[in-house]
């Protein structure tokens, strides 16, 4: 049972950024996302996936490796549409 929890939190805690993502792509701006947010999430979802790895945790390997993609492109986003 727990581990089910793993994989409903996470599609929850990983897909929360796609609406934000769609709206900077769709209104060509990213001034209020904050690139210092942005880098420390892309960080903390790297070491998150990094340590599920090493303890092979396959919930938090899954969730934070499509995080990874999700805020990298929201990354993108930021320095595509803002002036920094």
């Amino acid at each position: 049972m727990p581990e089910y929890l793993g994989y409903i939190g996470g599609i929850f805690t990983t897909f929360c950024y796609v609406p934000q993502i769609m709206r900077v792509f769709r209104l060509k701006s990213a001034k209020e996302i904050s690139l210092l947010f942005t880098i420390l999430l892309l960080t903390g979802a790297a070491i998150w996936l990094l340590y599920g790895l090493f303890l092979h945790l396959v919930p938090v390997i899954l969730w934070n490796a499509l995080a990874v993609v999700i805020v990298s492109v929201l990354l993108f986003a930021k320095l595509k549409y803002s002036k920094l």
